[in-house]
């Protein structure tokens, strides 16, 4: 069981249901609403009704598990610094900070597929030799969760009282994708180890596959609360920019992971943001500011996130610049 809300979207990805008379049918805007309550109340829910395959969920798991089972020098064949300013590949445990700190995981970075180019974080994926089934698993799962995404960013719009399509048609008609597949080792028994320390995410949403041995913690107002695995669901939290975008109206919330059970946990979060030169100022509407007073920023959404890529991966950040 879980504190956080259960939202079907499955009316947001259908093509027709009965207008209520203002040209959006009756159960987007019931799905719009309880959207927007979670968006107020911590920026956390669990979306179902996604029609994501569990084939390819399936096939998805078990590809990571066999690459993770793989030594370590043989995984370090598609390292990050082979994939360059693309920021793809592997990183070994402690590779990755947060908030300054070493996480306790490994893990693996993807982005949409594109070829080499100018722009920092935009070029070809690193795939293993070894386990190629996870391509074709990786690029599909991708293809597959931004349309997700843009469904659920369209209940968002209605939420805020915008049309429909209105982050399809500017902030996200060419995204910015981002794909993790994250392993956490079993976990020593250390109070102050963290697999992933508290924080919060970039761009505009998040949507979180995770296995059954869950370890995601939410820092609501009543308190940190478990958001653990749900059955045929993603965990789906907001992030930096659709708070700056709503002037703190809706949350992005800090939230962390312990991999507690004992087990190798594995995690699979793909982050959807806005298009890499898009600019991000507040809605007309937005109330105020930032809850922590954390994302006033100018300039493009690509700028910012290099900036936080620095703090991430400091040693690669040379290349990106």
């Amino acid at each position: 069981m879980s504190e956080l809300p259960v939202i079907d979207v499955a009316p947001l990805l259908a093509d027709r249901h009965p207008n209520d008379g203002l040209g959006v049918g009756s159960g987007k805007r019931a799905v719009a609403e309880a959207i927007g309550a979670a968006c107020r109340d911590n920026g956390f829910f669990y979306v179902s009704g996604h029609g994501v395959p569990p084939n390819l969920l399936a096939r998805l798991d078990q590809a990571s598990r066999r690459f993770f089972a793989l030594p370590d020098e043989v995984k370090a064949e598609i390292s990050m610094e082979r994939g360059g300013r693309a920021w793809r590949g592997f990183f070994p445990v402690g590779g990755e900070l947060t908030s300054g700190r070493p996480d306790l995981k490994e893990g693996v970075y993807f982005g949409a597929e594109e070829p080499p180019g100018p722009l920092p974080l935009h070029g070809p994926n690193l795939f293993p030799s070894q386990v190629p089934e996870l391509r074709d698993a990786v690029l599909e799962y991708l293809g597959t969760m931004t349309g997700v995404a843009q469904a659920v960013m369209s209940g968002v719009a209605l939420s805020l009282g915008l049309e429909e399509g209105y982050f399809r048609t500017g902030y996200t008609a060419d995204p910015t994708i981002l794909f993790r597949i994250f392993h956490y080792p079993p976990a020593p028994p250390d109070p102050d180890a963290w697999g992933v320390g508290e924080h919060t995410d970039y761009g505009l949403l998040t949507l979180l596959l995770q296995d059954s041995n869950g370890g995601l913690q939410v820092r609501t107002a009543r308190g940190w609360i478990d958001a653990p695995p749900l059955d045929g669901t993603f965990v789906c939290n907001i992030g930096d920019m659709l708070d700056k975008l709503t002037g703190g109206q809706y949350r992005s919330t800090p939230h962390r992971v312990r991999n507690r059970s004992g087990n190798e946990r594995l995690s699979y979060p793909f982050f959807f943001d806005p298009g890499w030169d898009s600019e991000v100022p507040p809605l007309p509407y937005a109330p105020g500011h930032r809850w922590d007073g954390q994302v006033d920023f100018t300039g493009t959404y690509g700028d910012y996130l290099l900036a936080k890529v620095s703090k991430v991966f400091p040693s690669l950040f040379e290349g990106l610049a």
